[in-house]
């Protein structure tokens, strides 16, 4: 049987890059995605032209409501969830604290914390011996983002803590959960903070003198939830460039 994983923010950037990743790998994919259906449907024809397994469902995963549905969609089209990468993420644009408000601070937690909390606990309440999840963190819960998004700095220095909480709470399960925290990665969420070419800007100041690839992150969260990382769990990949 296929192994069975849903991806989160899948229509685009790392999330379409670790659909297409995963369907080669043999998985069945179930891409999700909020509003961008043309994507969506275009990343699902890709993988099924290409002799793989994919749908495409709409769920906003910040409401609780939209969760279950994605679950029970999941579960009649392809059958029980295996694998979970959380992907999805918003950010706004570039501004220090001291601008922000209440709901954009609140739509970013809930967005970007709430939805992984819902999706972690659907896929784990589904999952047998030797399920693995991946959340999708940043190297900005390191760094912080300052005067940029300090608010998605937090929301993502959030994910780490449930990456570890998780990881020890259903290890006697033999669910592993990991986490991998890109850096500057090409991608469109730049343009949602304002500054499409921010990564050229900064690559400079990256070791490695470049910008990364959604296909390098979607490589290593393959690895994450695949046997060959059967004993890593709790554990984190930064693919940041140096940085």
């Amino acid at each position: 049987m296929k192994p069975i994983v849903l991806v989160t923010g899948g229509s685009r950037g790392i999330g379409a890059a670790t659909s297409k990743h995963l369907a080669i790998q043999g998985y069945a994919v179930c891409v999700n995605y909020i509003s961008n259906e043309i994507e969506a449907n275009k990343v699902v024809a890709e993988i099924n032209d290409n002799g793989g397994v994919a749908i495409a469902v709409q769920a906003d995963v910040s409401q609780e409501r939209d969760v279950i549905r994605l679950f029970n969609t999941i579960d009649q089209s392809l059958g029980k969830i295996t694998h979970l990468v959380n992907n999805a993420g918003i950010l706004f644009p570039q501004m220090p604290i001291s601008a922000m408000t209440a709901e954009r601070i609140n739509k970013v937690l809930t967005t970007n914390v709430t939805s992984y909390f819902l999706c972690c606990r659907e896929a784990i309440n589904r999952m047998i011996e030797g399920g693995a999840i991946v959340n999708v963190s940043s190297a900005a819960a390191r760094l912080g983002s300052p005067a940029e998004y300090v608010d998605y700095a937090a929301s993502k220095g959030a994910i780490d803590t449930l990456t570890t909480g998780l990881s020890l709470e259903v290890a006697n399960k033999n669910i592993r959960v990991n986490c991998v925290r890109p850096g500057f990665i090409y991608t469109e969420m730049h343009a949602d903070g304002g500054e499409v070419n921010r990564v050229d800007r900064v690559k400079s100041s990256i070791p490695l003198q470049r910008g990364g690839k959604p296909e390098e992150v979607a490589a290593a969260i393959a690895f994450l939830l695949s046997n060959e990382a059967s004993f890593i769990t709790g554990s984190f990949i930064d693919i940041a460039g140096g940085k």
